[in-house]
């Protein structure tokens, strides 16, 4: 186990190096086009509690000031990531923030879909869990983080991201066949072939943005929200509002707009 000190040390340096990345890729990046709004329901997929927040959220506070259904689903519970807390009262507790950060931005439904944090797997049974998510919810638009193998350059993103973002975009297309993890169908889900686009936030192959100038305050919120995981981190000096400012400004910059988030969209569309 490290300590709580080089747990900090190191999960700071990954703060800074992912603050200096997306420097670096949005001066380098072409300029960003807007995403498609016009839809009402989306379903965002991300492996842990948290992982909307660190720069997504304020996004959602957008899509549910226009009135459009976000509902989360949240692949683990996030219960091996405060290492001072033992994962069975830690599960709790970053359940209870979750939801807490989702109502901050709009967000009603929060799903936890029970898998074990820090060993998911690209499989089957990950794909399973999700796409009945995609089932239950019927949404247009499917939002999970990068997956990616680095945040950009030599900066690795984390295994749980890769495996649920991978899943993410198989489990959507096994949302729409019937034949595939039929028992749910038998169960009384429906299959589901309205998704229209999945889109992964802060790849480093995003090309499109959606303005969060007016809501970027309820994203601060949400992830301070957080404040037993960021605690148990030892996060004494870290400030939610000066890190989530770097990155929507950079990314605004390149939107033309004060403040802005990125994603990669890839089209669940035949020839698209």
């Amino acid at each position: 186990m490290f300590d709580c000190s080089l747990r900090s040390l190191r999960w700071l340096r990954w703060l800074r190096s992912l603050r200096e990345h997306r420097s670096r890729t949005l001066s380098r990046m072409p300029d960003l086009e807007p995403v498609d709004e016009s839809w009402s329901t989306a379903l965002c997929v991300v492996a842990h509690p948290d992982d909307l927040e660190f720069g997504t959220a304020a996004a959602v506070a957008r899509w549910t000031d226009q009135g459009k259904t976000v509902a989360y689903a949240m692949v683990s519970s996030g219960e091996a990531g405060i290492d001072g807390m033992d994962p069975a009262e830690a599960r709790s507790v970053r359940e209870a923030e979750q939801v807490e950060s989702a109502r901050i931005v709009g967000v009603d439904t929060v799903d936890f879909l029970g898998l074990a944090d820090g060993v998911l797997e690209y499989g089957v049974g990950l794909r399973r869990a999700i796409c009945a998510a995609v089932r239950r919810h019927q949404p247009e638009i499917v939002i999970t983080n990068n997956f990616r193998h680095t945040w950009g350059g030599q900066n690795l993103n984390q295994a749980d991201h890769i495996a649920t973002g991978r899943a993410t975009l198989d489990a959507v297309r096994d949302a729409a066949n019937r034949w595939v993890f039929h028992e749910q169908i038998a169960e009384g889900l429906e299959r589901w072939d309205g998704v229209r686009e999945v889109w992964a936030a802060f790849s480093p192959e995003g090309r499109h943005a959606v303005e969060t100038t007016e809501t970027f305050e309820r994203g601060v919120a949400s992830l301070a929200a957080h404040k037993a995981y960021i605690d148990g981190l030892g996060w004494d000096f870290f400030d939610p509002a000066e890190f989530l400012e770097s990155g929507a400004r950079q990314a605004g910059t390149r939107f033309g707009v004060p403040m802005a988030a990125t994603f990669e969209v890839f089209s669940m569309g035949w020839g698209s």
